[in-house]
């Protein structure tokens, strides 16, 4: 196992385009951090110069209290898994797995043992004899992840590992890596773009948006207190709905509202947001027209127009019977309001 820290780490190319952004990032031992941004924030850039793939324009990483910034990655004991598998395919899975070992002159009886711990963990034991062209996108991610397991490394870094395959395997896929980081409890930082994988696998999540970090915390500290806006509206599928306060075309304040005056944004998720037939009137409410109506199972979800033209989407029962082009009252509990000012930070 071993301590990560990121100390205002920058990256810049060709002299003026700065990918990354002064980062400090502090990762304890043996914690799962997942690195989370639309695409083009930056976070497969950081990952990279964790690993050594990238070099660092200004700044330090240290792995296990040791600086790495000048090591090439094969001295930094790190194993990362891409999402490409890069796999040998003139090898067998064995092969594959031991490949590494081999290069470190590790004995044949650590190499052997090592494989057969790895295969029964991953559940790959049957297929040690074929060629990576005999396997699925599934069993090929798992040999992958062996080929990281076996090395025993200080830190695993993962490349969105999951991106090729198909959603019902990426599920299966993320459950099957959380079991194996917390059985292994080896620091890791895990890249991906898709906010459920990351609220899924983190014990903290890091939120990336060009080039700098917008919020750090557990996955429920980010959906429950979005520091900002942006954090607000990437984390939480569908995107948590946002009012200007003072339009007045869309949502009315009722005039008994007390709200503090540095307020200038209301955030309410869909899953807070009511039908007002039946419900007392909160101290916003909205008049809005049914666009369409996304069926997910147990559960709905409703895109509709307020009177101004502004979206709002808001959650019902799966049988709940609405219609496109239905009209009605909505109202929300200002008890989950998220409150941001001007500047789209929290208030």
């Amino acid at each position: 196992m071993a301590r990560i820290e990121l100390k205002d780490v920058r990256k810049v190319y060709g002299g003026n385009i700065e990918a990354i952004k002064g980062v400090s990032l502090d990762i304890e031992d043996g914690e799962m951090i997942v690195l989370v941004g639309p695409s083009g924030c930056g976070k497969s850039t950081l990952l990279r110069m964790v690993a050594g793939l990238e070099g660092i324009s200004s700044g330090e990483v240290t792995i296990a209290d040791k600086r790495v910034n000048e090591l090439e990655p094969a001295e930094r004991d790190i194993a990362m898994v891409f999402q490409n598998y890069a796999l040998y395919p003139h090898m067998t899975v064995r092969q594959n797995l031991a490949y590494g070992l081999r290069n470190r002159n590790t004995p044949k009886d650590e190499i052997d043992r090592r494989i057969t711990e790895a295969a029964r963990a991953l559940e790959i034991e049957p297929f040690l004899e074929r060629k990576p062209r005999q396997l699925s996108g599934g069993q090929r991610q798992r040999v992958a992840m062996g080929r990281a397991i076996v090395r025993k490394p200080a830190a695993f870094l993962f490349d969105e590992p999951l991106s090729n395959l198909d959603a019902k395997l990426r599920v299966q896929m993320r459950v099957e890596i959380r079991r194996l980081q917390r059985s292994l409890a080896t620091t890791s930082i895990y890249v991906t773009h898709d906010q459920m994988e990351a609220m899924t696998l983190a014990d903290r999540l890091v939120v990336l948006n060009a080039g700098r970090i917008e919020q750090v915390g557990t996955p429920i500290e980010l959906y429950e207190k979005p520091a900002t806006t942006f954090v607000a509206t990437f984390i939480g599928s569908p995107s948590m709905n946002l009012m200007k306060l003072g339009n007045g075309a869309g949502w009315q304040m009722s005039p008994d509202a007390r709200l503090p005056s540095s307020a200038a944004t209301i955030g309410i998720r869909p899953e807070d947001i009511v039908i007002a037939n039946g419900h007392a009137p909160g101290p916003v409410r909205a008049d809005v027209q049914v666009a369409a109506v996304e069926l997910v199972g147990a559960e709905s979800y409703v895109h509709a127009l307020t009177a101004d033209a502004s979206p709002v989407v808001f959650r019902v029962a799966g049988r709940s019977g609405i219609q496109i082009g239905d009209s009605m009252g909505l109202t929300a509990d200002p008890s989950r309001f998220h409150l941001f000012d001007a500047a789209g930070r929290r208030v």
